[in-house]
């Protein structure tokens, strides 16, 4: 950054309290925003790190409705939740809020009615799904219904979580509504919306221009929906949990999630300095840093921007590192599917290993680009990094000198050139991973901070002490002070990134306290200084833990599969005569590709005995399309054509899908002539 600040807010995406925490969100957000606010802090900067749990929206009474309770419950039992596993993972907010508070409410209906009052919005009636039976306008994600795009009969107005494709409910084929099962009608209703359009330019000037330093994956996605153009976007919805529109005749109506959300970093503010929020907000001295995953970008660089612009009296995000995705052993991170590492969970069977997730996390974070990972990897780092590099070296340094100097730190006597060299390796070490903090590369950075381990631990096996204290006992104490004081460069070093290895090694040195200045400096313990305890500050992590973890998933994986099948088994029975609709035939396939920008298409040319034909088929991820070339096929021949990815699909090839989610594509037991009917 290149002006200087007094002060920095520093604002977590807040989860939504409708579930637990997982290793997808702590890599994408809070991982990482902790990080630079114990970097801050470290450097005695003022910084201040909001944090809260996001209470309202749809997500919030579905969960309710399935288990029978009521909103608040659901938010008092995983906002408590929530906040008890930060606390434990060592996520070290100055306030961790709700936005089911009272100054919640007070701050978004004030807000609200600031830019009401200030003829902000634009008023619009249109029509929108209703449902008759439960009398209520259906929020999109209670309207379920066919998906137009890959045939996913459970698809949500807003999303098919099959194929992943975005959608409108006026999209979907046969919708219903998810209250009551009937079918919904279209009907009238009014809503108050923020004009973004009116805010594209300046959102033109203030991103593509003045913030090109923001994460290529930010100022892109930034560009893509201003290159498109901004449309006004509701501010209420209809609903009945939220914070009431404060307008006379929006009954019935509350504040919509995503314009209520982000004032929740406001209020929270406002709990923990109810006298002195305003200089974290409002000062231009203040510098407003959003850390978020990238299905947040829009709202926290276009929208809550103009909103804050609209407002008039704030300051707006210096910064958006926002991340991309973390997927889970090769597949896609999915909280309905229960596919997930759960913080609380991880807390409970590997008790003590916080700083073991955050040094994988980090070291695999998806700064630009979705990252995987494995229980495998997980082990892999702990066991070949943080044991046999990080920790050895300590180990080693701290046993010699307890064994050798009474746990006394040595004194220097004369240096030899390695010396030297060893030292001034270690010296930059602060300029460098400060440089890499200051633009959010958190995982070199991290990266960076190791190799003050590699350096010592090469040193320790050049040297060679345990040799030397035979003949030059004078040679092993430099030796072992220049490591002493390599150890004390690492405390301060991997603090921001293992608080809890660091506060131990702190103890095991009988440091006072960790100052980022000292960082890089060769005299942080004084000759004669006395040592605390050695102990182990890393230890293996067995195969049989791992497997433990790996098999939790394959179970999760396996009780979906069954889950599902049987869903399939009680759906409803067909009459013969619509089976005799079913034009199944079997063909040949001529060629097959991958569908550019799909990771689950294949595009197949299939010879069906009368002509060639297209089909596209989500079936990628099970097959490569060479060795489906010259495979024969089992097909729907009489479907109706549908376009996917701009391609026309003229039918649907048959999987049968394995109760671990895997698919085989199905084919006759012996070659028939292309064109064969099924029967």
């Amino acid at each position: 950054m290149d002006k200087k600040y007094k002060r920095t807010t520093v604002t977590s995406a807040l989860p939504y309290a409708n579930g637990p925490v997982h290793i997808g969100h702590l890599a994408g957000v809070y991982v990482p925003a902790d990080i630079y606010v114990r970097y801050l802090r470290l450097k005695k900067e003022d910084v201040l790190f909001i944090g809260g749990s996001d209470e309202h929206g749809v997500p919030i009474t579905i969960r309710a409705r399935k288990e029978g309770v009521t909103p608040q419950d659901i938010v008092d039992h995983y906002h408590n939740l929530i906040k008890k596993s930060f606390k434990e993972f060592g996520i070290s907010f100055d306030v961790y809020g709700r936005t089911s508070s009272d100054i919640h409410k007070k701050t978004a209906t004030e807000f609200f009615e600031k830019l009401y009052g200030d003829d902000k919005f634009v008023k619009n009636t249109n029509q929108q799904y209703y449902d008759p039976e439960a009398k209520q306008f259906l929020a999109d994600r209670y309207i379920t219904g066919t998906c137009p795009h890959c045939g996913n009969e459970n698809a949500y107005g807003d999303q098919c979580e099959k194929c992943g494709t975005s959608l409108s409910p006026m999209e979907l084929i046969n919708p219903k509504s998810a209250i009551s099962g009937a079918k919904p009608e279209l009907r009238e209703t009014t809503h108050w919306y923020l004009p973004l359009d009116q805010y594209e330019d300046w959102l033109r000037q203030w991103i593509l221009e003045d913030h090109k330093e923001w994460r290529p994956n930010v100022y892109g996605q930034c560009k893509s929906w201003l290159d498109m153009h901004l449309k006004p976007r509701a501010v209420t919805r209809d609903l009945d949990w939220g914070i009431p529109v404060p307008v006379e005749g929006a009954e019935g109506k509350v504040l919509y999630v995503w314009f209520d959300a982000p004032i929740g970093y406001i209020s929270n503010t406002k709990e923990l300095l109810p006298d002195s929020w305003e200089k974290w907000w409002k000062d231009p001295e203040t510098r407003l840093v959003h850390f978020i995953g990238k299905d947040n970008i829009v709202f926290h660089c276009i929208v809550f921007p103009s909103m804050l612009k609209a407002e008039g009296s704030y300051i707006l995000p210096d910064n958006v590192p926002a991340n991309e995705f973390l997927n889970l052993e090769g597949d896609k991170i999915s909280t309905s599917k229960n596919w997930a590492v759960w913080l609380n969970e991880y807390l409970e069977d590997l008790p003590g290993k916080q700083d073991v997730l955050r040094y994988v996390l980090t070291a695999n974070a998806p700064e630009t680009k979705d990252n995987d990972f494995t229980w495998k990897d997980f082990q892999a780092r702990n066991n070949n990094e943080l044991v046999a590099v990080y920790g050895n070296f300590v180990n080693r340094a701290l046993v010699l000198t307890d064994k050798y100097f009474d746990g006394k730190v040595p004194a220097v006597t004369e240096l030899t050139d390695y010396d030297k060299q060893t030292i001034n390796e270690f010296i930059g070490v602060k300029e460098e991973v400060e440089k890499l903090l200051d633009v959010f590369k958190f995982r070199d950075a991290q990266k960076e901070a190791m190799n003050l381990a590699r350096i010592g631990n090469k040193y320790l096996a050049d040297t060679e002490p345990w040799h030397l204290i035979k003949t030059d006992k004078q040679r092993v104490a430099t030796i072992l002070n220049i490591s002493l004081q390599l150890v004390a460069n690492l405390a301060i070093a991997f603090e921001p990134f293992l608080p809890f290895s660091s506060e131990k090694l702190r103890q095991m040195l009988n440091m006072k306290e960790f100052n980022w200045e000292n960082l890089g400096h060769t005299d942080l313990l004084e000759d004669g200084h006395q040592l605390g305890k050695a102990e182990l500050l890393f230890e293996k992590i067995d195969d049989s833990v791992v497997e433990a973890q790996v098999q939790k998933l394959e179970d999760r994986k396996k009780e979906n599969a069954e889950k599902n099948y049987r869903a399939n088994e009680i759906r409803q029975t067909i009459e013969f005569s619509d089976f005799e609709k079913l034009d199944i035939r079997v063909g040949t396939v001529l060629e097959c590709q991958k569908v550019p920008k799909a990771d689950k298409l294949l595009q197949f040319l299939i010879d069906d005995g009368l002509d060639k034909r297209t089909i596209v088929s989500g079936i990628a991820k099970h097959y490569s399309p060479e060795k489906l070339i010259g495979k024969q096929v089992c097909f729907v021949a009489n479907l109706a054509p549908r376009k996917l990815k701009g391609i026309e699909s003229q039918g649907m090839i048959l999987s049968a899908e394995n109760v671990d989610g895997s698919l085989a594509v199905i084919s006759p037991s012996k070659e028939v002539k292309p064109g064969s009917e099924v029967k």
